[in-house]
């Protein structure tokens, strides 16, 4: 018994109970309850509205809100052929998004929208462009081709005069005799050896 012999005040639910939202004055919403609605439940019946997004609902007590979860039943109003595909273990995981579908994915971004002060982008973008463009007289260039010329500094359209030329100049500069013996660059004088070696037999250089 409470003091003065009032009824025994009811205690409230903890905040230890999952969605409770506590808020002076509102009252649980079903009809006759006088304790404070304090837990969030979807509106069953909601006018038929068909709007996009969450359903509305209502603020229920803790008593009420138990009794609505016991009885709330996910599919109802469901046709059959609904309920069977909500319960196929990958219901909601066929349909394509935006990041993996074939053809919804993100273009790629445009190089207007990056700030580039050194122009570092744009080098490399005419690099890879000079390194993939194709010799002006339609001779045929090879993988290997193209990597023989970036190893000797040659463009693609080289013929075979700059080709001896910058053969002989490498050789000049690497070889040890010229350099009072010094073997350290000996590496890259074998890779220029093959380069040539292998540019001087090639279809672009015939």
């Amino acid at each position: 018994m409470g003091v003065g012999g009032d009824e025994p005040k009811r205690e409230r639910p903890k905040a230890r109970f999952h969605g409770r939202v506590e808020a002076e004055g509102r009252l649980c919403a079903e009809p006759g309850c006088t304790e404070p609605g304090e837990f969030r439940a979807p509106l069953l019946e909601d006018g038929g509205t068909g709007r996009d997004g969450p359903r509305p609902y209502r603020w229920l007590c803790l008593d009420h809100v138990r009794a609505f979860n016991a009885g709330y039943n996910f599919f109802t109003g469901m046709t059959p052929d609904e309920i069977h595909d909500a319960q196929r273990p990958y219901a909601g995981w066929e349909r394509e998004t935006r990041a993996f579908a074939s053809s919804g994915a993100d273009q790629a971004p445009k190089w207007s929208d990056f700030a580039d002060p050194i122009d570092a982008i744009g080098a490399r973008f005419r690099e890879r462009m000079a390194e993939a463009k194709g010799r002006a007289d339609g001779k045929p260039l090879s993988g290997e081709d193209r990597r023989a010329l970036r190893t000797l500094d040659l463009s693609p359209d080289a013929d075979r005069k700059a080709l001896r030329s910058r053969y002989s100049e490498l050789v000049r500069k690497f070889h040890p005799d010229r350099n009072g013996g010094d073997r350290r660059h000996e590496a890259a004088l074998q890779a220029v050896v093959e380069a040539y070696q292998h540019l001087k037999s090639a279809p672009a250089f015939a």
